[in-house]
């Protein structure tokens, strides 16, 4: 006998950057929140498996402030999922919070000057898994990271935005000090300070009809290591079946050498239904 109950609400709504022309005066909002449930028991199964249980809960949020010519982007997203098979515990698979606020003022150029501030941490505690150690490596705000960034900022297409500036970046950390410690003093750091450039570039394009690329590229540079770039490049690809049910493909490539001398990647595949906030 075999029971499976697999149960999929899903937030594939993306929040596409909107040009001023599309903005009403005062505040502009938009939010998607969805949760992704799934589970399966088996018994007395003779094709072979196991038990297996998984959740992943996402939202998205935009609370834009429109008074021209000054501009105020208030950006939110947040993913946390776990999975469970067998007779393990449960093991987290997504643990992400990204805050970003921008603010820009209109002036007669092809460019705005702007102000950034992003922060970027963990919700929950997270762990390294190998096949018969767990250990801890994050939890919230340790290591966290927050940069302010001063420059200029293209949004005039619909399709493509991009700011470039120069920038300060804080790394917090409390338990974790690999990601903040310098190895050449005897005292360990728990605060480090870099200054150097950032670059945040996004695309927003229509591939085929109901075919949308929401591509996020984000790209810091540190003035004493000019030769060293941080990377977070955030791909997805969403294909509308209906109103509410979306097929949506994401890919996210990290690199950052103080997490990780290699690449990261995440994929995921994802079917499910969209619910708007507001």
């Amino acid at each position: 006998m075999k029971k499976a109950i697999i149960f999929f609400i899903l937030n594939t709504c993306l929040l596409f950057a909107q040009p001023d022309s599309l903005l009403h005066n005062g505040w502009n909002l938009n939010g998607t929140t969805g949760l992704n449930l799934s589970q399966i028991a088996l018994s007395n199964w003779s094709q072979g498996g196991d038990n297996s249980m998984a959740f992943n809960f996402t939202g998205n949020f935009a609370f834009i402030y429109f008074a021209s010519p000054i501009r105020l982007d208030n950006k939110m997203q947040l993913s946390f999922g776990r999975t469970k098979i067998g007779g393990q515990d449960f093991r987290t698979s997504d643990n992400d919070f990204y805050l970003e606020n921008v603010l820009s003022y209109k002036i007669d150029w092809e460019f705005k000057p702007y102000f950034s501030n992003s922060v970027r941490t963990v919700l929950a505690n997270g762990y390294q898994y190998n096949s018969d150690t767990t250990y801890q490596i994050s939890s919230f705000f340790d290591p966290g990271y927050v940069t302010q960034s001063l420059g200029l900022l293209y949004d005039k297409s619909k399709v493509f935005q991009t700011r470039l500036g120069i920038a300060l970046q804080e790394t917090f950390a409390n338990t974790f000090t690999q990601y903040t410690d310098e190895p050449t003093t005897t005292k360990i750091e728990k605060f480090k300070l870099e200054t150097g450039v950032e670059s945040v570039s996004s695309l927003q394009y229509t591939v085929a009809q109901n075919l949308l690329l929401n591509s996020n590229l984000r790209l810091f540079t540190r003035f004493n290591h000019l030769d060293v770039w941080d990377v977070r490049w955030n791909n997805t690809i969403t294909a509308q079946i209906n109103k509410f049910v979306n097929v949506n493909f994401n890919v996210l490539v990290v690199y950052q050498k103080d997490q990780s001398l290699k690449t990261q990647v995440k994929e995921a595949l994802q079917l499910g239904v969209t619910y708007n906030l507001f």
